[in-house]
């Protein structure tokens, strides 16, 4: 017998086709963070410290 849960879940269950590619959100991710370490270490480079 056939759980009607489980019937539901296999009706509705789709291919979700509307994401964006896991290479370009990688880079995306890897731009900010090194845009942030470089913006770090531009504003440290005009710092004295003592």
């Amino acid at each position: 017998m056939l759980n009607p849960y489980v019937a539901v879940l296999a009706t509705e269950e789709a291919v979700n086709d509307n994401v964006p590619n896991h290479w370009l959100v990688g880079g995306v991710v890897l731009a900010i963070l090194l845009a942030l370490i470089l913006a770090l270490l531009i504003f440290g480079a005009g710092r004295e410290h003592s």
